[in-house]
C-alpha cells in the first residue's frame, strides 16, 4: 500500500517530487506563494496525466504555454480534486482551523503515514542573521516549526522529516528560545523521538555542494503502545562520479546573455545515451525537448567581470571582487562579500544554489570553455533546476524571477527521493 504524505511550506515542490518519485502518494500541499502553488497545480496535473496515460495533454499544453498566462488551461482538464491538493495559505494561528479542515477533507479517514516540509529558512540561515541583524531574533518565522508541529499532533503521523539550514541547531530567538531544542521538547511531549543530521546533497546523486540539516522524528509507540523501532533512517552515500558542464549542461543548446523563452520548447543537441547522470536519475524527463533555458540579461560590463572569473577558475582560484580593476568595481565594500562573483565548478559539483540566484546571477556564472565578451553569461532557468536534479518536464509557473526564486528555494529532488527510499524501508516493515 502506497504511504501517504502532506507537504508543508511545499514550495515548488522539490520535497514532494522526490517522495512521489519513491512511490509515496500525496495528500495535500500548502503553500503560501502564488506562483509556487501554481507550479505544484501544473506537477499535480502532469502526475494524474501520466497515471491515466493522457501525457499528450500536457505536452500540448506546454507547445502552446504563453508567457505571462498561469496554468488554467492545463487545470481545466484535470479532475477538480487533483490541483485542489495544492492549498495556498500563509499557516498562522489565524489560519490553522481552516487549513486543518481542509486537509481532513482531502485525508478522509485513511491515516497519513508521514509528514514532510520545512519552514522558510531565513530567520535561521547565517546570511539571513547577517542581513537582518538583531532583528532576526524577533522574525515571526522563527516559531512556525511549533505550527508544523501541531499538524502532527492533530494527524499523528508514524513519522515526520524537517528539512531546514545548517544555522536551525544554534539559533535562539529574543525570548533566549532555541528553535531546535523546543522542537525537540515538544515532540517529545507528542511521543516522538527527534535526530538531527547534516546531509550534503552531493551524497545523493545532486551535483550540487549542498549542506542541509535534515530533521527526522518517529513515533515511540503505535497506537497499541507497542514499540515502532523505527528510527533515523541509514542513508547510503553515492560516489559523484559526475561534472556539471559534461554531464549537466552539454545537452543543452548554447544560450548567450538574454537568449531564450520561458516559454518555448528546447531540442537537446546530444542523444540520452550520451547523457549517463541525465539518464540514470532520470533528470532528462519525459519528452524528446525540455523548456525554460532561458538567460538573463547581463551588461558588458558583468560579462567582462564573468570572463575574468572563468579565467581565474580554470587555476581553482575564485574571484577577489577586490582585486578587479577599479573600472569594473561598482560596489564601495570592497572587504566584505568578495566572492559575489562566482563560477560553477565545471569539473565537479556546483556550490549551493539559493535563492539569490533570483537576483543578478553573478554567484552562478556559466562555466564557458572559451569566455568572450560575448557568450559569457550566467546559468540558464533549466541549468539551475538541473543542479537541484528536477526534472526536464517540470514546469515552473511565474515570471523568470520568480521561477529562480522557486528554484533557489528547494530541496533537491534527488537527495529527497534518497530519503523517502531509506524511510520506506522502515515503514513497509511495521
Amino acid at each position: 500500500m502506497p504511504k501517504r504524505f502532506i507537504d508543508f511550506f511545499a514550495g515548488a515542490g522539490g520535497l514532494s517530487e522526490g517522495f512521489i518519485k519513491a512511490g509515496y502518494v500525496p495528500i495535500a500541499h500548502v503553500e503560501m506563494k502564488k506562483d509556487a502553488c501554481d507550479t505544484l497545480r501544473t506537477r499535480a496535473a502532469f502526475h494524474y496525466l501520466r497515471e491515466n496515460n493522457q501525457l499528450d495533454i500536457y505536452e500540448n499544453y506546454l507547445r502552446n504555454k504563453r508567457e505571462g498566462t498561469d496554468g488554467s488551461a492545463l487545470w481545466n482538464q484535470v479532475p477538480p480534486e487533483v490541483t485542489n491538493r495544492v492549498i495556498q495559505a500563509t499557516i498562522g494561528e489565524e489560519t490553522m482551523a481552516d487549513i486543518t479542515a481542509r486537509l481532513d477533507a482531502l485525508a478522509g479517514c485513511e491515516p497519513i503515514d508521514i509528514i514532510i516540509g520545512g519552514p522558510p529558512c531565513q530567520a535561521y540561515s547565517i546570511a539571513g542573521r547577517a542581513k537582518m541583524g538583531e532583528y532576526v531574533k524577533k522574525d515571526p518565522r522563527n516559531y512556525l516549526y511549533r505550527f508544523y508541529l501541531r499538524f502532527i499532533e492533530h494527524f499523528r503521523p508514524k513519522m515526520f522529516v524537517f528539512e531546514n539550514v545548517m544555522g536551525i541547531t544554534t539559533a535562539q530567538t529574543a525570548d533566549m528560545v532555541k528553535p531546535f531544542d523546543d522542537l525537540k521538547r515538544i515532540a517529545d511531549g507528542m511521543g516522538y523521538e527527534v535526530e538531527a543530521h547534516e546531509q550534503v546533497a552531493s551524497d545523493y546523486e545532486v551535483l550540487q555542494h549542498r549542506h542541509r540539516m535534515i530533521i527526522v522524528g518517529w513515533r515511540r509507540e503505535d497506537d497499541n503502545n507497542i514499540p515502532t523501532g523505527y528510527h533515523y533512517p541509514e542513508l547510503t552515500k553515492i560516489p559523484n562520479k559526475y561534472k556539471t558542464r559534461r554531464d549537466i549542461f552539454a545537452d543543452l543548446p548554447e544560450r548567450r546573455s538574454g537568449d531564450g523563452k520561458l516559454c518555448e520548447l528546447v531540442q537537446y543537441t546530444r542523444p540520452l545515451e550520451e547523457m549517463e547522470y541525465l539518464n540514470s536519475t532520470g533528470i532528462r524527463g519525459t519528452f524528446n525537448f525540455t523548456t525554460q533555458h532561458v538567460t538573463r540579461n547581463n551588461n558588458v560590463r558583468d560579462r567582462e567581470i564573468y570572463c575574468i572569473a572563468i579565467n581565474e577558475w580554470k587555476h581553482k582560484r575564485r574571484l577577489n571582487y577586490a582585486k578587479l580593476p577599479p573600472r569594473l568595481q561598482t560596489h564601495k565594500n570592497t572587504s566584505s562579500f568578495l566572492n559575489r562573483f562566482s563560477v560553477v565548478d565545471p569539473q565537479g559539483c556546483c556550490h549551493t544554489v539559493v535563492a539569490h540566484i533570483a537576483m543578478d546571477g553573478h554567484y552562478y556564472i556559466f562555466p564557458s570553455k572559451k569566455p568572450t565578451i560575448e557568450n559569457a553569461r550566467s546559468i540558464s532557468v533549466r541549468e539551475a533546476a538541473r543542479l537541484q536534479s528536477f526534472p526536464d518536464d517540470y514546469f515552473f509557473e511565474g515570471s523568470r524571477t520568480s521561477v529562480f526564486m522557486q528554484i533557489g528555494n528547494a530541496v533537491p529532488v534527488m537527495m529527497s527521493y534518497h530519503m523517502a527510499i531509506a524511510l520506506q524501508s522502515q515503514l513497509e516493515h511495521e
